[in-house]
């Protein structure tokens, strides 16, 4: 695996106004030793089992335990995209998204990391309809998403869930996740989701053929899948991760366009795993 490359933050250029992040969904929040039972359990249901290397992690500090080795995936312009979600709040913490939203539910919303720079009062005036709606809230300018542009060895299309980036032929492909943090704003003239979405094929392969190239050299780092269905279990897939440091503004609206109607599915954001701390879960920086 090339040497993991880990960068701060840079420094916002315009003065603005308003912090971001202030118009989530208020809700109650479990205590904190909720979350201390579940990652009790995490290394209790893990301990000495074998399983490899963990994700989300602080992408600022590639430090771990973990001894379990995999190939690192292909770069994925080699690769076949096969799905695209995204979820509500940070997964990962660092770069430019490091304020940690709360505890949540103890079920993995209203929880995360957000975007720590600050927006204007325009790029944050409310929409007159719900994105997004599911039982857990919608979406509102100001919130932080992870987008997840996952990559497969095997020979499939893009479609819903993992399950599009397996083949009968290859049911144990390597798995690359180039990952790319957005905050919404209520602004045309910010990046349309759906082009940053937009489907192709490039030198015979499915790609998302507009994968942001220009918001900091990613952390690349072994890890695995994420979710917060394993927030008290590991997951066994190896992943190859890519987490770009720098967040990208994009006009929620056009993120609620795509969410009326796309190959994979998707309909509302999907809930965050808790940042996994514990070292033995997690991979050290490669030579």
């Amino acid at each position: 695996m090339n040497k993991t490359r880990v960068l701060c933050a840079t420094a916002m250029l315009f003065p603005l106004l308003v912090n971001a992040g202030m118009t989530q969904d208020a809700s109650h929040s479990v205590s904190d030793k909720v979350i201390e039972n579940q990652r009790t359990s995490l290394a209790s249901n893990t301990l000495g089992k074998g399983y490899g290397p963990q994700s989300p992690r602080d992408i600022d500090s590639i430090q771990g335990n973990n001894k379990r080795i995999f190939s690192e995936a292909p770069d994925y312009m080699e690769m076949n995209l096969c799905n695209i979600h995204f979820h509500k709040n940070a997964e990962h913490k660092g770069g430019e998204f490091t304020k940690y939203a709360g505890n949540g539910d103890g079920h993995g919303y209203q929880t995360g990391y957000q975007y720590t720079g600050k927006l204007s009062k325009k790029e944050l005036s409310p929409l007159k309809h719900e994105v997004g709606a599911s039982q857990h809230g919608s979406l509102h300018p100001g919130d932080t998403i992870e987008v997840h542009y996952v990559h497969s060895t095997a020979k499939v299309s893009p479609g819903p869930t993992l399950g599009a980036c397996l083949s009968k032929a290859n049911s144990n492909p390597q798995l690359r996740v180039e990952t790319q943090v957005f905050v919404l704003v209520n602004d045309a003239k910010a990046m349309s989701f759906m082009e940053l979405t937009k489907l192709g094929i490039k030198n015979g392969f499915n790609q998302a053929l507009n994968i942001p190239n220009n918001t900091g050299e990613p952390v690349e780092y072994e890890g695995s899948t994420t979710g917060p269905g394993y927030n008290e279990i590991a997951s066994p897939l190896q992943v190859s991760w890519s987490v770009r440091p720098k967040v990208m503004k994009v006009d929620i609206n056009s993120v609620g366009q795509w969410l009326e109607g796309n190959v994979f599915d998707e309909d509302h954001a999907h809930g965050v795993r808790n940042l996994v701390i514990n070292p033995d879960l997690l991979s050290a920086e490669s030579d």
